[in-house]
């Protein structure tokens, strides 16, 4: 009975907590001060845990100053029996993809359970030992990144077996604008999960308010969170989830990244061009994957050879991908971080997809063709989250015209949006 007492009074303490953190949603950020991210704000959230068994959902990215989350709360006593692997895996080296198997940290001796792959949410047997379950990773805050689709499995799952989830907030780094197609649902997958557009403008902790409060979890999930809704302030509401707000940021912030999120990403650069030239993944342009500069460079080997040159080779965290060992001609964007973010403009930018098609020779191999041929099997269709994108680049259609049709869908995104920001926002 005593142990059951305790558990209440964790949850109502989860439920206060999170409500002052909502309410304190309209007061500015000091943009001037150092950026904190949730997991530095240890006695915020630190009492909630003590004693309790914890499951966490980290990478190389969760980071406590210069200590990992991990090494952090075991060196404070706290028991982990058990870590979750995003995408990349938990050290953060795999290639893009590549699949991730099970094993065990040869740091700290503990059972690591890949979440990347054919499974993509925990097992009752993977939870058994944990009371609380933890979510720290750094997004890039791009649709096609797969962190925050694995964060809304890891949603799901606490609330389909009644865990405490904590979620740590961090920075979006591209969370300054929104912008590109929403996505139809119709071409829903790992690298498209909801219907937001490419770049959504939210931290990992607001998308997950948002996808609780418009029930876009599974229907267990969403019946557990409206019992929750409706009980909040019962003793025996059997769960509710936190989000440890960041200190200091707010929508216009420009955060640099401490840890590269993923092998690919390697600096600010990269980070602030993904959302734009990663639509060149799926077509046969390599996208810098095996250079230094990944999404700062890429080209083909058939495209002019005035153009900028290098050649893809195998490296760490991009052991095979297209063109290698090729040289390729294309495009360099690199330069200073500032450099970048003005050729960026705060927009989805489609000029240098629209550009490299225009002078590929061979247009119909432009694209990736799936084995069925279908336009809603291209990879493109997927990073895209619609056909049409493709056949306006193939129609030539300037890319004004392409802007003004994604205007009805950011519209009714952005009036969405607005209701689960934490932080002040850039309009």
């Amino acid at each position: 009975m005593k142990s059951s007492r305790c558990i209440f009074a964790l949850l109502l303490l989860f439920t206060a907590v999170s409500a002052q953190q909502n309410n304190s949603k309209t007061v500015p950020a000091k943009t001037t001060a150092r950026i904190i991210p949730g997991a530095e704000r240890m006695s915020t959230w630190l009492p909630l845990i003590k004693g309790k068994r914890l499951a966490v959902f980290a990478n190389q990215t969760s980071m406590v100053g210069n200590t990992h989350l991990v090494d952090t709360l075991l060196k404070l006593g706290i028991h982990i029996p058990v870590i979750f692997g995003p995408e990349h895996g938990f050290r953060g080296t795999a290639d893009a993809g590549e699949k991730v198997g099970n094993a065990v940290d040869q740091k700290t001796g503990i059972p690591i359970v890949s979440l990347y792959g054919s499974k993509k949410k925990p097992s009752a047997d993977d939870l058994k030992d944990a009371d609380i379950l933890l979510f720290d990773m750094q997004d890039v805050g791009c649709r096609f990144y797969t962190y925050f689709a694995s964060m809304e499995d890891y949603i799901e799952t606490a609330l389909e077996f009644h865990k405490p989830l904590l979620i740590l907030d961090r920075p979006n780094p591209n969370g300054f604008y929104v912008d590109g197609p929403v996505m139809d649902l119709k071409y829903r997958s790992n690298i498209g999960r909801e219907a937001v557009p490419i770049v959504y403008g939210m931290t990992i902790g607001e998308y997950a308010f948002m996808v609780t409060g418009e029930q876009w979890l599974s229907a267990k999930a969403n019946e557990t969170y409206r019992y929750y809704k409706q009980a909040k302030n019962s003793a025996d509401t059997p769960f509710h989830f936190l989000v440890i707000k960041c200190l200091n940021y707010d929508h216009n912030s420009r955060y640099v990244l401490p840890v590269r999120p993923s092998p690919n990403l390697p600096d600010m650069q990269s980070v602030y061009l993904y959302p734009s030239t990663c639509f060149f993944e799926g077509t046969v342009l390599s996208e810098g994957r095996g250079t230094s500069t990944p999404f700062q460079v890429f080209g083909h080997p058939s495209l002019p050879k005035n153009l900028y040159a290098f050649t893809p080779q195998p490296n760490e965290g991009a052991k095979a991908s297209k063109n290698y060992g090729k040289v390729c001609y294309g495009w360099n964007l690199g330069g200073s971080p500032e450099f970048v973010l003005k050729e960026v403009n705060s927009r989805v930018q489609l000029k240098w997809l629209i550009e490299a098609y225009r002078l590929f020779p061979v247009k119909d191999s432009f694209f990736i063709i799936p084995k069925s041929g279908l336009p809603e099997n291209y990879f493109f269709t997927k990073l895209a989250g619609n056909t049409t994108l493709m056949q306006q680049i193939k129609a030539g259609t300037p890319e004004a015209d392409i802007r003004k049709t994604w205007e009805p869908g950011l519209t009714a995104f952005k009036k969405m949006r607005k209701k689960y920001l934490l932080y002040p926002d850039f309009e």
